[in-house]
């Protein structure tokens, strides 16, 4: 069996809420395009109904994939879900879909080509942010400034939660993630620049949503003590060999 063009990985914990609307756009996106994909939702230490509620979705949609992951993190549902997505672009997607899932075509070619990581960016020349109050603003741009002051030197925006990777990179690159938290995205890009992987910034449309589990001042504190914990990795060559 051919691989599909696209992967949507979409991590969810506690996400019997917001899975439902997202699921309906997604597939209803899918269903009008001409390549095929599929859907993978990696579920890992809900309280709710979000893994049932994802499997009730499984018998109208062949191409969705349900998995359960027993650990805890963001980090580690992403990486469990692009190591078994199966195609040639795998893309990272929150549950809240904040950016609308018709952006998707910004990161496949002809729209984007030449790169093996292309990530979201409401930064980038064209983007367009909606909604978002202006403090979440502030703190999004004053962690930002410290990402790039300290460890990602002129990346605009690594915390957006979209990033679509070509599926060599991603085997590659995920079977080298350590930090399985918050800040695993930040680890990624890390090791991706000290391999020579070419990295993209796509500008899109992106909405707030006031639900958003982000808390600025703790994952703030938590993604330096991360990045310290990346520069002693790469210190002791952790990154350096291949993971089979």
């Amino acid at each position: 069996m051919n691989p599909p063009l696209l992967s949507i990985v979409i991590p969810a914990h506690n996400e019997e809420k917001r899975l439902p609307p997202t699921l309906e756009q997604v597939f209803a996106f899918l269903g009008s395009q001409n390549y095929d994909a599929e859907v993978l939702i990696v579920e890992n230490g809900s309280t709710d109904r979000t893994y049932e509620l994802s499997r009730s979705y499984i018998e109208q949609h062949k191409n969705l994939r349900v998995i359960r992951e027993g650990g805890r993190g963001k980090g580690l549902a992403v990486q469990r879900g692009m190591l078994e997505a199966r195609g040639q672009y795998r893309l990272m997607c929150d549950a809240d879909l904040s950016m609308p899932i018709e952006e998707v075509a910004k990161f496949l070619s002809p729209n984007a080509s030449d790169f093996d990581i292309a990530i979201a960016s409401r930064e980038a020349p064209g983007a367009k942010r909606y909604d978002e109050p202006r403090y979440r603003h502030l703190g999004g741009r004053m962690i930002n400034w410290i990402i790039r002051l300290l460890i990602l030197p002129g990346l605009q925006d690594t915390q957006c939660g979209f990033k679509c990777f070509r599926a060599e990179a991603a085997q590659d690159l995920f079977k080298r993630q350590t930090l399985m938290g918050w800040s695993f995205d930040i680890e990624l890009l890390f090791i991706a620049r000290q391999h020579g992987y070419r990295i993209i910034e796509i500008p899109i449309d992106w909405y707030y949503r006031p639900e958003s589990k982000v808390n600025a001042l703790r994952d703030a504190v938590r993604m330096i003590q991360d990045i310290f914990q990346i520069h002693r990795n790469a210190r002791r060559g952790l990154y350096d060999a291949h993971r089979s």
